[in-house]
């Protein structure tokens, strides 16, 4: 059925339970259900007895939801609607119940809040966040490169153990520290300190120990192997002449340098 004005022949504005429907969004199996139990049953019928529902109709039935959204069970709501009692003071003592909650639903939200914080912060960064993180430096191909050349060396496995449950808070100070670490060996060669002087050295001894603690055990020997791909593979020298033209080879000779005065 679709919706008729003045369908009973009055000329005053009616609906059908359909087009009700469609104009509260209340079910027609639930409107059904109300005419049932005598909760919401409509004032007048079309000659072939399909349901009218009039304007009156249309207002209980607003007043129906309303009272359903404050959880109110059906007799209750029946009750109130055909004189049962004050619907002021009802609505009122409703209210105050409603504002009651309000407090404690702002502390439900809050604690949520601080449960999802917490399981973000403490969940693994997602590939995403490490392109976010590291730029150009995180690449899938990158990653399946080097799982493809050192992915059955001890070093790789080890950090992929130590790895595995980084979180985005993790790598940010990781990157952090790496940072740091070529700002300190950009600035001992802006200030024309050699490879061999302590600045540069102590550099090295900083980039490897950050290798040793966060990644897998990175002894002077495998620091200085490091250093060798710094200059061979051009993404890795790329990386270094961004922060200064000249840096990859400076910071291979202070890796050198600095294992020669670890030996």
């Amino acid at each position: 059925m679709t919706a008729t004005n003045g369908a009973d022949g009055t000329g005053t504005t009616t609906w059908t339970v359909g087009r009700l429907a469609d104009l509260t969004g209340v079910t027609v199996r639930t409107l059904h259900h109300y005419d049932r139990i005598g909760l919401l049953s409509p004032a007048k019928r079309t000659g072939a007895g399909y349901r009218l529902y009039t304007e009156a109709d249309l207002d209980r039935l607003w007043r129906i939801v309303l009272y359903r959204r404050l959880e109110m069970p059906l007799d209750e709501i029946a009750a109130l609607l055909d004189g049962d009692g004050d619907p002021v003071d009802h609505l009122r003592r409703r209210r105050e119940a409603v504002v009651s909650r309000l407090g404690e639903l702002t502390e439900l939200v809050a604690a949520i809040d601080r449960a999802m914080e917490t399981q973000m912060q403490q969940r693994p960064a997602t590939a995403d966040e490490m392109r976010e993180i590291f730029g150009d430096g995180f690449r899938d191909e990158y990653q399946a490169e080097a799982e493809e050349r050192w992915g059955q060396t001890d070093a790789w496995k080890q950090s992929a153990r130590r790895t595995r449950d980084y979180t985005k808070a993790d790598w940010e100070q990781i990157k952090a520290e790496t940072d740091a670490i070529h700002a300190a060996f950009a600035a001992a060669m802006r200030a024309g300190e050699p490879a061999d002087s302590t600045a540069a050295m102590d550099a090295a001894e900083r980039a490897r120990k950050h290798i040793d603690e966060r990644f897998y055990e990175c002894s002077h020997e495998f620091h200085t192997c490091l250093g060798e791909m710094y200059v061979s593979d051009p993404r890795f020298t790329a990386s270094y002449e961004e922060i200064e033209p000249g840096l990859a080879r400076y910071v291979r000779d202070a890796i050198v340098a600095n294992a020669d005065r670890h030996r």
